[in-house]
């Protein structure tokens, strides 16, 4: 099993920045891959990050160039730094992860981001 704690959620202005952390618990060793989502009220999780073990980065179009993920593996800790942030980032964050061969998914309870024009 594993277990996942978001947090470093917030009010911001636009144009500002927040560092959302999680913290991995349990079988890390059997995560391959670690993504942050992001579901806005009436619409679809979409898929924000992701970082596999082997530091492969994959982005969503919407926030390329603005947030940056990585991960710490001494402290088992996965970060997305968001830069310049717009009033569209506004969303709930989820930590996902996803164990070897994709047999298994994961996911945190979230933590909000609303960014105010």
């Amino acid at each position: 099993q594993v277990q996942l704690v978001e947090s470093g959620g917030g009010l911001v202005q636009a144009g500002g920045s927040l560092r959302l952390s999680c913290v991995v618990s349990g079988s890390t060793s059997s995560i391959a891959v670690m993504g942050w989502y992001r579901q806005a009220p009436g619409l679809q999780r979409e898929l924000v990050a992701s970082i596999t073990s082997g530091g492969h980065t994959n982005y969503a179009d919407s926030v390329k160039g603005r947030f940056t993920i990585s991960r710490d593996n001494t402290k088992n800790t996965v970060y997305l730094q968001m830069n310049s942030l717009k009033p569209e980032d506004t969303a709930v964050y989820y930590c996902k992860a996803i164990s070897w061969g994709g047999g298994r998914e994961y996911w945190g309870q979230g933590t909000q981001v609303t960014v105010s024009s």
